[in-house]
This record gives C-alpha cells, sequence and structure tokens, in this order.
C-alpha cells in the first residue's frame, strides 16, 4: 500500500494541476473520433482508389498498402519517445494532427487536379489502353501517405495517454473515469469504423473521389480545432528528459555494482532521491533485485558524481514495470493472429457463400461481414459499463468489476473460440460448395460476433493495461505498445501463411491455402491458428499469474 501511494504521489507531482477529468473529455474525445473518421474514411478504400485511378495492379496496390500499414503502425514508438522524452503529449498530438491535416491535403488534391494521377483509361480497365502513373505522380502520393505516418505516429502514441492525465488516479472518482474513458474511446472508434466502411464508401464509389476525400480532410481540420478550443480545461503533464536514458543509466549502474552487496541486505548505502519528500514513501521492491544495486552510492564516491554513479528508487521500479510487462506484451502478439485472419481469409470464404441479404435481391459486399464484429463492441461496451459492471463489482467487489489481465485473459480465450468456429464454418462451407450449394454470408456470423468479444476485451484490456502499467513518464510508449504488436502480429501472420503454403504443398501435394479454398483446407489453417492460441493462452496465464500490478 505504500508503495502504490509513493507512485501516486510522484505521478501526481508531475501534474501542473488538478486534473477535471470529465470536463475536458468532450473536446478530446470529439477531436479524437473526428480525427480517426477522416482517416479511416480516407483510407478504408484506398486500395480501389490506387487500382482505378493510378492504374496500379492488385499486386502493387497491395505492396503499397501493406508497406504503408507497417510504417504507420511502427511511426506511434518514434512519436512516444519523442513525446515523453522532450516535447510533451499536446504539442505532439498537435504536431501529428498538422502533419495529418497536410497529407490528407495532398490526397485530397491527387483527386481533384487531374495532371496529379493518370488519365483515365480508353476503355474497360483490363482490356483497354490505360496509361501508367509517372514518376511525379507517384512521388505526390506516397508523400501524402508518408505525411499521414508521421501524423499517425503523434496521435496515436499520445491520444489515450493524454486522455487519461486528465484524470486523478489517487481517488476513486478518477480511477473509475479513466476505466470508463478507455470503453468509451473504444466505442467511438467503432462507431467510426462502421461510418467509414458504409458512408464513406459510398461517397467514394457511387459519388466522386473528390468529394470522398475532401469530406474526411474537412473533419480532420475541424477535430484539430476542437482539440484547442478544450485547452483551458486540460492537464499538461510536462516531459522529464530522454527516457532512453534513464533505462541506460539503471541498466549500467547496476552491472557496475554487480559484486555489490544488495541493498535490502547492507546499510551503509544511502538512496537517492529527487526530493526529501519522497524519501519516507518509496521503497525499493525485491522483483529483479539484480536492479536494485543501480540505487547504491558507495562511502569512496565523490559527492559531486552521485547522480552520475547512482540512480534513483523511483528510476529503478520505473524500469522494473517496464520489464514486468514484456511477456504479456509477447503473449498478445500471438493473440492478434486470429484478428488478422479474420480480416484476411474471411474474405475469400464470403467470396464464394451466397451474397444475398435473406429476402432481397440485395447484395452485401463481402468485406462488409465484418461489420457484424464492430456491431458487437457497439452493443456490448455501452451495456457492460452502463448496466453490468456495477453488477459485477457487487460480486468481485473489485473495481471495474474484473482486472485488467483478467479482462485480457476472458479474450484471449475467445479468440480460441473464434478460430474453432471459424474451422467448423469453413469445413461445412466446402463441403456444401463441392455439392453445389452456396451458403449464406450468414454463417460467418459467429465467429464474427466472438471475434467483436476478443476487441472488446483484449484489445480494451490491453490498452488500459499498456497505459496505466508504465510509468506516468512513459505512457505514450507504453500505448504505442499495443499497435507494436499489432504491426508484429502481421508481419508474423504474413510468414505463418507463407510457411504453413510451403510446407503442405511439399511431395506435390494439394496446399492447405491454395487460391481456390474449395480444393484447400483453410479448416486446417483454422484449427491450427486455435491451437498456437490455446499454446499461447497458456504462456499469458503464467504470465499474468507472476505480474505485479503498479499503482492498483
Amino acid at each position: 500500500m505504500d508503495d502504490e501511494k509513493a507512485n501516486i504521489s510522484s505521478d501526481s507531482k508531475m501534474r501542473q494541476r488538478k486534473p477535471l477529468g470529465w470536463i475536458a473529455m468532450p473536446y478530446i474525445l470529439a477531436s479524437e473520433t473526428l480525427e480517426r473518421l477522416a482517416t479511416f474514411g480516407l483510407m478504408a478504400n484506398f486500395m480501389v482508389y490506387m487500382v482505378r485511378e493510378y492504374h496500379m495492379d492488385q499486386v502493387q496496390a497491395a505492396t503499397l498498402i501493406n508497406t504503408w500499414s507497417a510504417l504507420t503502425n511502427f511511426a506511434p514508438i518514434i512519436g512516444a519517445f519523442i513525446s515523453d522524452s522532450y516535447t510533451g503529449k499536446f504539442n505532439t498530438i498537435v504536431f501529428g494532427s498538422i502533419a495529418e491535416l497536410l497529407g490528407m491535403l495532398v490526397l485530397t488534391f491527387t483527386s481533384l487536379i487531374p495532371n496529379l494521377r493518370p488519365p483515365p483509361c480508353t476503355a474497360d480497365q483490363i482490356t483497354g489502353n490505360c496509361i501508367r502513373y509517372n514518376d511525379l505522380q507517384l512521388y505526390v502520393l506516397l508523400s501524402g501517405l508518408f505525411l499521414l505516418s508521421v501524423g499517425t505516429g503523434g496521435i496515436r502514441s499520445c491520444s489515450v495517454p493524454f486522455g487519461l492525465d486528465q484524470f486523478d488516479d489517487s481517488t476513486e472518482e478518477g480511477r473509475e473515469g479513466s476505466r470508463t474513458f478507455f470503453s468509451w474511446y473504444y466505442t467511438t472508434h467503432t462507431i467510426v469504423q462502421l461510418i467509414a466502411m458504409t458512408l464513406m464508401l459510398y461517397v467514394q464509389n457511387n459519388i466522386s473521389w473528390g468529394l470522398g476525400f475532401a469530406i474526411p480532410t474537412f473533419l480532420n481540420l475541424f477535430a484539430l480545432v476542437m482539440l484547442f478550443v478544450g485547452t483551458r480545461f486540460y492537464v499538461f503533464v510536462k516531459p522529464e528528459g530522454s527516457v532512453i536514458a534513464g533505462i541506460f543509466k539503471v541498466l549500467v549502474a547496476s552491472f557496475k555494482k554487480r559484486n555489490v552487496p544488495s541493498p535490502l541486505e547492507v546499510g551503509y548505502y544511502r538512496p537517492l532521491l529527487e526530493t526529501s519528500s519522497q524519501s519516507n514513501q518509496l521503497i525499493l521492491t525485491d522483483q529483479y533485485r539484480f536492479l536494485n544495486k543501480a540505487v547504491i552510492v558507495m562511502n569512496n564516491d565523490e559527492a559531486g558524481n552521485e547522480k552520475g554513479r547512482s540512480c534513483t528508487v523511483r528510476q529503478i521500479e520505473d524500469i522494473k514495470s517496464i520489464i514486468s510487462i514484456i511477456p504479456i506484451f509477447a503473449s498478445s502478439i500471438i493473440g492478434f493472429l486470429a484478428m488478422n485472419q479474420q480480416q484476411t481469409f474471411t474474405v475469400s470464404q464470403a467470396l464464394k457463400m451466397d451474397l444475398r441479404f435473406p429476402g432481397t435481391s440485395y447484395t452485401i459486399p463481402p468485406a462488409s461481414i465484418t461489420v457484424v464484429s464492430l456491431i458487437t463492441i457497439g452493443i456490448w461496451l455501452p451495456f457492460y459499463e452502463t448496466f453490468l459492471v456495477r453488477h459485477i463489482e457487487n460480486i468481485t467487489k473489485q473495481e471495474g468489476g474484473i482486472s485488467l489481465l483478467q479482462k485480457v485473459g476472458i479474450g484471449n480465450f475467445f479468440s480460441i473460440m473464434t478460430m474453432f468456429i471459424s474451422g467448423v464454418v469453413e469445413r461445412k462451407r466446402r463441403d456444401m460448395s463441392l455439392a453445389g450449394v452456396n451458403i449464406s454470408i450468414f454463417w460467418l456470423t459467429p465467429q464474427q460476433v466472438l471475434m467483436g468479444f476478443y476487441e472488446v476485451f483484449t484489445i480494451v484490456g490491453l490498452t488500459e493495461f499498456f497505459n496505466k502499467q508504465v510509468p506516468m513518464n512513459m505512457r505514450s510508449i507504453g500505448n504505442s505498445m499495443l499497435y507494436l504488436g499489432m504491426a508484429l502480429a502481421s508481419y508474423l501472420s504474413s510468414a505463418m501463411v507463407s510457411i504453413v503454403h510451403s510446407v503442405t504443398a511439399r511431395g506435390g501435394k494439394q496446399s492447405w491455402l491454395t487460391d481456390d479454398i474449395d480444393t484447400g483446407k483453410l479448416d486446417y489453417f483454422y484449427y491450427f491458428i486455435a491451437g498456437l492460441s490455446t499454446l499461447n493462452f497458456v504462456l499469458f496465464l503464467w504470465s499474468a499469474g507472476k505480474y505485479r500490478y503498479r499503482n492498483m
């Protein structure tokens, strides 16, 4: 309990004034919602834009999108280090918003100015004469995408941590507010995706690309205005210098003093603290005890060099919190694999199914089946936060009903069930298709609902976990770990697809993952992912059992 009070006390000193909580939230949530609606609305149909307007083939367009997505997912890590070390969260968000707005303007100009894209094909794009883009047109397009990545690196890394800064975790009201913030943040995120995948796609495909790009650009500008309107209500946490330097200082100091008796066993050391008010609160824990030696100030040290030779208790405990979350981070990478498969092979399944809406002649776009998971999230999260959580709290006697890692663990279980049900449905679909019957696309609904519950528990839980279980001066870095995990999961998923495809095709056999899924064994691949997810679940339970919560 003393350690908890010490951490909260030291974190509170980093704020300039008392947080106003939900008073500041309308401006932050409005700004973030509009910004996400702008980016999702611009990029949801971008591959079609490149194929139709720039005359790229599917491989070129997919390669460009994948490269851009990887850069965009890694960018928040860079933005996080800059924010936590030098610029602060608000300034980083503003810089990112401006860069993103410029990138959107560039892409909007490509749709409005004919000279910035190739001329239309003279006939059908596949059989007609289509002039390829020139170098200048490609450079303009890439510059817009690069600015979007820069902007995303600033916004994604800091948006959630900046929202958390507005709550005082030393009070029950502040802790409840910050917990609720995560759920409502993800709820608005889901609603935005629904709008982007329906209304914005309709405008771009059926009205004009110029209007379809101009609307998101305007929304992004309005989001930046809303961010500035709320400045009088915000709490601004100052950066504390290079985070990396502090990490290396602790590691180097503990290594140099590795042969010195542990500070928990000797009495001739004294800890170096930032302020005397913290000296009665901060203590060294016995977790990762080899790092504790970094705090020792030896009798023969020169007084003027103490700060260069020793570290504070807070610095050491902060590094321990970073090390502690690494196993949880590692297990999350495997957990994201199920989500990746639902965004790729599910579309391949849908293309082989009856796409008609029951009782009508309306044809459902194959990729739109993923809207089911978004609807699940949009319904469940508000229901959980406004009704169910109170009853769970009465049973468990715990704030939020269940712990963060319990929430993530429940989500991991749903990921296993998602892949298992996906395999069962795919087996049924393939057997019926080979018999000449195309079953309805709505057979994919159960796995999409399960995937929605996975995101509700795991994504929301990990977002809260990575933000709250790191020191306040490293929150941007903690928040960016979620996007880093997603990026690594994307690479791992691509590698697994290639490996499974090549291994199962050895000896002239039919690959599990053929282009024609009716002749493949996609259900086996789903079961394989379910098996990996099960092993990962065991690893997660082991890691969660050893984890010690910070500030909880």
